[in-house]
C-alpha cells in the first residue's frame, strides 16, 4: 500500500476537502495489485497512490468522483478478461472487487454574529459534527476564549468580509448578528450564492422588511426563497440557548436530507403578479 495514501486522506479531512478512498478488497488471477492496495481520489480527479493503473483504475477513478458527489459508497466488481478489457485495448486478466468509500469532512458552519445565540451555537457545533467558523466585527465577542472550539475566528467588517470570502458550496451559514443593518448586509452578500444552507434570525416582520428591501434592489425572488428565515425549527424556543438548539436541529435535519417543512418556521416572500 502506498504509504502516502492515509496521511493524504487525513490532511484532506483537516483542510475540509472531500475525497474517496478506493481499496481493492478482493483480487484473483492476473491483477497488477494485491488485495489491500489503496488509492485516494479527489473531486477534481487528483489521485494519491494506485490500485494498478491501466485496466480498471480510470474507471474506478470516475466512480470515486461520483461517490464524492453523491456521498454514497460503492462496491465495484471487475472481470478483467471480458468485454471490459477488449474494449479498453489493454491486456490483463483476473477478477477484482474495489470498495469506494467517500470521505466527507465535517461540514463548515459559519456563524455570522458572535452574540448570545452565536455563542450558544458555538458551544454545540462541534458535538453536532460541524466545523465552526465565527465572524464578528467585535473582538470582545469574537475571540478564542469565547469560542475555543472554532477552527477560525474573524474580526472584521461583516459586509466587507462576506463580500470577499469564498465560501464553499457545502457551507452552512447562520446569520445571527446584533442588528437589522448587519442582517440586511449579510443576506445581500450571501443570498445569491450557492450554499448548502443559509439562515437568518428574526421575526417574520423583520424578515419581510429585509426581503422587501432586497427585492427592491433587484435581488431575485428565487434567491430570497432559498433563505431559511425565520431560522430554526418551530419548537417554541425563547431563550438564546433554546433558539440555538432549534437552529442546530434544522441544520442537522438539512444535512441528513430530512423534510422539515411541517416544523420549519421558514417564510417565503410573496410572489407578485406581473403587470
Amino acid at each position: 500500500m502506498n504509504e502516502e495514501v492515509l496521511p493524504a486522506a487525513a490532511a484532506a479531512l483537516e483542510r475540509g476537502e472531500p475525497s474517496a478512498l478506493v481499496t481493492i478488497v478482493r483480487a484473483s488471477g492476473s491483477t497488477p495489485q494485491r488485495t489491500g492496495a489503496k488509492m485516494l481520489v479527489f473531486a477534481d480527479g487528483r489521485t494519491v497512490g494506485t490500485i494498478g493503473g491501466g485496466c480498471y483504475e480510470n474507471d474506478a477513478l470516475g466512480k470515486a468522483r461520483e461517490a464524492i458527489a453523491s456521498g454514497k459508497p460503492a462496491l465495484v466488481k471487475y472481470e478483467l478478461n471480458d468485454d471490459f478489457v477488449q474494449e479498453s485495448g489493454l491486456i490483463c486478466g483476473g477478477q477484482m472487487e474495489v470498495y469506494i468509500d467517500p470521505i466527507a469532512p465535517a461540514p463548515s458552519l459559519y456563524v455570522i454574529g458572535a452574540g448570545h445565540v452565536g455563542w450558544h451555537l458555538g458551544r454545540i457545533a462541534g458535538d453536532a459534527g460541524f466545523r465552526l467558523h465565527v465572524i464578528d466585527d467585535r473582538e470582545k465577542f469574537a475571540n478564542a476564549e469565547r469560542f475555543p472550539a472554532a477552527a477560525t475566528i474573524e474580526v472584521d467588517d461583516l459586509a466587507g468580509w462576506l463580500h470577499r470570502a469564498e465560501l464553499p458550496s457545502s457551507a452552512y451559514v447562520v446569520v445571527v448578528t446584533r442588528g437589522h443593518t448587519h442582517d440586511f448586509e449579510a443576506v445581500r452578500a450571501l443570498a445569491a450564492r450557492d450554499l448548502r444552507y443559509l439562515g437568518l434570525i428574526g421575526s417574520r416582520a423583520k424578515v419581510a422588511r429585509i426581503f422587501e428591501a432586497l427585492e427592491a434592489e433587484g435581488m431575485p425572488l428565487e434567491c430570497l426563497g432559498r433563505v431559511h428565515a425565520p431560522i430554526g425549527l418551530d419548537i417554541g424556543a425563547i431563550t438564546p440557548a433554546e433558539i440555538a438548539i432549534s437552529i442546530m436541529a434544522e441544520l442537522i435535519a438539512i444535512r441528513h436530507g430530512r423534510d422539515v417543512t411541517a416544523v420549519s418556521m421558514k417564510w417565503s416572500p410573496p410572489r407578485r403578479a406581473t403587470p
